[in-house]
């Protein structure tokens, strides 16, 4: 517990007004949107409005060796934002301003609170987007995404959070406040900070301003659903869409377990006798091309067995969509823990990882759905079970430790969008090897030598 002196320094920073010390709002601070995690309680939690307070917060963490825990709205599945070491919750609700939105430039500046579904609201009128679109979209923060490097339904055609930003201001550990980057297209000047610290999960520096890459709304698109009566056959449709020189700006998969899911959740009339789903939206400037897109898309799901169903209207691709974002909360609904995990292989190897992802739960016995990022390999393997049953979690635990080293063996990765933060750290010796979480430590110590920002999380400590 922190003494009541330095709780006392944080309200005269701060303003006691956004220094929170209750235990309902320590509580409410304690947890994030992972399943099976550790749960720790803050010491306190500090809602900054300016990067200068977030810079005096970290001087005075630092002379005092505090723990601080950098926090969006917590809608990260890594365990990113649980504060292991008590300490100081930095939470960036108040920092929510869109500072600037500059349409000649297609950029926006915003502070690290801006919710991206808000960004997308202020930048439409210009007839413009930030592309990056996780499953929270409604909720997550730009701040909060750009230390995930996020990724979206969007991500195959147009990429992940670090393709969007294009410069930031962060606090650094030491309390240097740090600019780099901008509104250039072209900066290769010095080292690439901003694709050091996107990514970087909170534990080399504190993110409080971004600049955002926009880009023009496509004009026109095209939706559809493929129905598949196998796996094989929808994971197949997907390789060949690619192979037909398609990118879909969205191409989503959902298994038989979760189609039945989100009907009985939602009601929207999807087909619950189908093994697989393909949700595939093409779009573009040109209304031509987006036709022939389409047009080839649909081909490729005939010649894999695969039924066609085309929104006709906006009511209808509105459904469809809705369907895919209900995925999570109906699988969450059938059991009191949600393990939502987030493995992603080669695109050539999306068939190969569905039906093992497949097997794997009929191996230890476990209710589990995929679904996820069909087109760039980013596949969510979802399992329902019982916290309270302790050989169903031990269950789980073996199934998701095949599920990665599978996704290993097919030269894919850990992490697609989800992050490392500590539900990931056992495993990255097996990706990195040992002179890579070498290198990830050397990071670490040089710019947080303390270890005060979000101990615990991504970089494994060494083992003696």
């Amino acid at each position: 517990m922190l003494e009541a002196t330095i709780v006392t320094e944080l309200e005269n920073l701060a303003g006691k007004e956004n220094v929170l010390i209750g235990k309902v709002d320590l509580v409410a601070y304690s947890y994030d949107a992972t399943a099976d995690m550790p749960k720790q309680t803050p010491d306190v939690v500090v809602l900054p409005t300016s990067a200068e307070m977030v810079r005096d917060i970290v001087h005075l963490a630092r002379r005092n060796r505090i723990a601080i825990y950098p926090r969006g709205a917590g809608t990260n599945l890594s365990g990113g934002t649980v504060p292991l070491k008590k300490g100081i919750v930095l939470s960036f609700q108040k920092m929510n301003k869109i500072v600037e939105i500059d349409p000649a430039n297609l950029t926006a500046v915003v502070q690290p609170g801006v919710v991206i579904a808000a960004l997308n609201a202020a930048v439409a009128p210009y007839g413009l987007i930030y592309p990056p679109d996780p499953g929270t979209v409604a909720t997550a923060t730009m701040g909060g995404s750009a230390a995930e490097n996020s990724g979206g339904l969007r991500g195959l055609k147009y990429g992940v959070t670090k393709n969007y930003i294009m410069g930031m201001e962060v606090v650094l550990a030491n309390g240097d406040k740090v600019r780099f980057g901008g509104k250039t297209v072209k900066n290769v000047t010095a080292y690439d900070f901003s694709n050091l610290f996107v990514g970087s999960e909170g534990t080399l520096g504190i993110i409080t301003e971004l600049t955002a890459k926009l880009i023009p709304a496509p004009k026109y698109r095209r939706i559809m659903m493929g129905v598949f009566k196998t796996l094989a056959d929808a994971g197949n449709a997907v390789a060949g869409i690619i192979a037909a020189q398609v990118i879909p700006a969205t191409l989503e998969i959902m298994d038989r377990m979760t189609i039945r899911a989100v009907e009985d959740f939602a009601h929207i009339g999807l087909p619950v006798d189908a093994e697989a789903l393909l949700l595939i939206e093409v779009d573009g400037m040109a209304e031509e091309v987006v036709r022939a897109e389409a047009e080839a898309t649909m081909q490729v799901v005939r010649d894999n067995n695969g039924d066609l169903k085309a929104a006709e209207t906006d009511q209808e691709r509105d459904q469809l969509w809705t369907a895919r974002r209900n995925a999570l909360p109906a699988l969450a609904s059938l059991n009191n823990t949600v393990v939502l995990e987030d493995a992603t292989v080669p695109r050539s190897r999306i068939t190969d990882m569905l039906v093992a992802c497949e097997t794997i739960g009929k191996k230890y016995n476990l209710t589990l759905g995929t679904f996820g990022h069909a087109g760039d390999g980013n596949l969510h393997p979802t399992i329902l079970c019982d916290k309270r049953n302790p050989d169903e979690i031990h269950r789980v635990h073996e199934a998701v430790d095949e599920i990665f080293e599978t996704a290993l063996q097919f030269g894919g990765t850990l992490s697609g969008e989800h992050g490392i933060g500590m539900a990931k750290m056992k495993y990255l010796g097996d990706e990195l090897g040992q002179s890579g979480l070498d290198l990830m430590r050397t990071i670490k110590k040089a710019l947080d030598p303390d270890s005060i920002l979000n101990p615990g999380k991504m970089v494994p400590l060494r083992e003696n």
